[in-house]
């Protein structure tokens, strides 16, 4: 099998020596790596510019590893190996749970062993990307209140499917919380705009783990709008 192609690859590490020889190791494979020593940061470094994966220490200053992945995965399919020199079975359980997609203990650290799982979280990645359509095919049964995506059915709560229906209906149309709001509940209970936020925001992580890609968009001040990224809508002439 060819060895994945070289990566942009995020360290998020606050020990020095093991974040360098993990630098130094990266860089010697081909791959293009960044760092950072605590987790508070991760979140906005991600979103401005999206790595090919990510090696995530447990214990960080400021935010720990496993309430970094959680924010991560409410928005990104991106790769997350989880690092940690705590290796009991709930330990792991929670990490992998959590949205890690592997997790290795540093005691005893193997280097090469972490180089062989970057090197197969890659080849994984890459091969969901090659098979995916040039745009996802996303399927509503309305009938059936299931959604279905690239074939791969989608776990999705009521209020989630309504949310799904309506933005996927027009995309690249812009819907306010309060529109969305009216399509949340039959029962006319009363929610507010964080009880939207928060379905869109397990919606979004669905979709993405489903595709590797996030078609709802956040309009600041506004609301959401649903356009697959090979698909975005007309600038007005």
């Amino acid at each position: 099998m060819n060895a994945p192609r070289p990566a942009d690859i995020l360290v998020v590490e606050d020990e020095p020596k093991m974040a360098g020889l993990l630098l130094d190791y990266l860089r010697a494979e081909g791959h293009h790596p960044r760092h950072l020593a605590e987790g508070s940061g991760v979140e906005a470094v991600v979103r401005a510019s999206p790595p090919d994966l990510i090696l995530l220490d447990l214990m960080l200053p400021g935010l720990d590893g496993l309430a970094v992945c959680r924010a991560l995965r409410a928005f990104c399919a991106v790769p997350i190996i989880m690092l940690t020199a705590r290796s009991e079975e709930a330990d792991r359980l929670a990490g992998l749970d959590g949205g890690a997609d592997d997790y290795i203990g540093k005691t005893p650290f193997s280097p090469r062993e972490v180089m062989a799982r970057v090197r197969a979280q890659l080849r994984r990645a890459q091969g969901r990307v090659a098979a995916l359509p040039s745009t996802p095919q996303l399927r509503i049964d309305d009938g059936a209140w299931q959604a279905s995506l690239n074939g791969q059915l989608l776990d999705l709560t009521p209020a989630e499917f309504r949310l799904l229906r309506v933005l996927a209906a027009a995309p690249g149309q812009v819907f306010s919380r309060e529109q969305l709001l009216d399509q949340l509940h039959d029962d006319h209970r009363a929610v507010t705009d964080r009880t939207v936020d928060s379905h869109i925001k397990n919606l979004r992580r669905k979709l993405g783990t489903a595709c590797g890609s996030d078609p709802i968009h956040s309009i600041y001040g506004v609301g959401y709008r649903f356009q697959w990224p090979e698909h975005k809508p007309a600038t007005p002439g």
